[in-house]
């Protein structure tokens, strides 16, 4: 339900978790040293989450990456190294979700397709 993408040189590459993944609580995907980070966060009804502020922090920011969430249909993704060789595709369907790391990308809808993407800038 969780699946974690390598290109040949053993380097993370994306993370697909799937619209059946289920786990109470909070539960990150993405270790410290990505800039993005993804996570599911299921709590039960009447559960408070204190008011808080995210403080400025400087951060560097190597690669654009960016997180796309099936709405409606579903999604070819093919994933390529830096040097722009193919390396494999997955489907995605309405409710998966994933973050794009590091390499190439490239998509086709399989069918009529809604999806959000949520990257760092333009």
């Amino acid at each position: 339900m969780i699946e974690y993408i390598y290109d040949l040189k053993n380097e993370l590459l994306s993370i697909i978790v799937s619209h059946k993944f289920s786990k109470p609580g909070i539960h990150f995907f993405t270790d410290n040293s990505l800039s993005q980070q993804l996570a599911l966060m299921q709590h039960p009804k009447g559960k408070i989450i204190d008011p808080h502020i995210h403080n400025p922090v400087a951060r560097e920011v190597h690669y654009t990456q960016e997180v796309l969430l099936i709405r409606k249909g579903r999604l070819r993704v093919d994933f390529y190294d830096e040097s722009r060789q193919y390396l494999q595709s997955r489907v995605l369907e309405t409710g998966d979700i994933i973050l794009l790391i590091k390499g190439g990308h490239g998509f086709e809808a399989l069918e009529e397709l809604e999806m959000f993407e949520v990257k760092q800038g333009p």
